[in-house]
């Protein structure tokens, strides 16, 4: 009975070894997701994949210089980025109105940075480019089966940040920590973004309402 016990302990200890490498990185299936409180109905709400082009406008990031005669890496390759829909938007503020103010106003961006740019490309191919919310966290967090992730929240005004970071299970350090580093720095640097259509009466301010095409500049 007492090796039996003995047994199960260094088991459990094994087990915990294996996770304790980073602190901060969790198997998917442990990771906290989008949390939504008592407002169900946000669950609803759509996000849309953004293009790298669209992370760095809404982080206020300058795009990087680019050399005559040189190709460099695309900024954020390793990236996808879910940003609210315009109907996630106007669904915002109408609820906000129908419920004399006790709705919520926040809505919520997610930025999964992988640790490469095949790792990202693999699941690119299969994610969605519209997804309601409510399925973020079974079919994009718990549906990467084999990876772990660290998870990070920033409440930014009306819009809510969750960035993780996604390695796979038992990796050590993460390859593209440059890309999370400057991402992180960017969020936290960034101003509050304002009521939803405040933001849209003040061009200068940030915005979360992108084109649906980049104006390409003319040859």
């Amino acid at each position: 009975m007492a090796e039996e016990e003995e047994k199960k302990k260094k088991k459990k200890h094994k087990h915990k070894e294996k996770h304790s490498t980073d602190p901060h990185f969790k198997p998917s299936a442990d990771v906290k997701g989008l949390r939504f409180g008592g407002q169900f109905i946000v669950k609803s709400f759509t996000v849309r994949q953004a293009p790298p082009p669209e992370l760095l406008r809404l982080l206020d990031i300058p795009p990087p210089c680019v050399v005559a005669g040189q190709r460099g890496r695309p900024p954020f390759s390793s990236t996808v980025t879910f940003v609210p829909t315009n109907f996630t938007i106007l669904a915002h503020h109408a609820w906000h109105t129908l419920t004399l103010g006790l709705g919520t106003k926040t809505s919520k961006a997610v930025v999964f940075v992988f640790e490469s740019e095949s790792a990202r490309a693999a699941v690119d191919r299969l994610w969605p480019r519209t997804i309601a919310l409510g399925d973020v966290n079974r079919r994009l967090i718990r549906g990467l089966a084999g990876c772990e992730m660290a998870r990070f929240k920033f409440r930014k005004g009306c819009l809510t940040f969750y960035v993780y970071a996604v390695r796979r299970l038992g990796t050590s350090g993460f390859a593209c920590s440059d890309d999370l580093r400057r991402i992180l720095e960017a969020v936290v640097a960034v101003k509050d973004f304002l009521d939803h259509t405040a933001m849209l009466a003040l061009p200068s301010q940030p915005s979360i309402a992108f084109p649906s095409q980049l104006e390409m500049p003319a040859h």
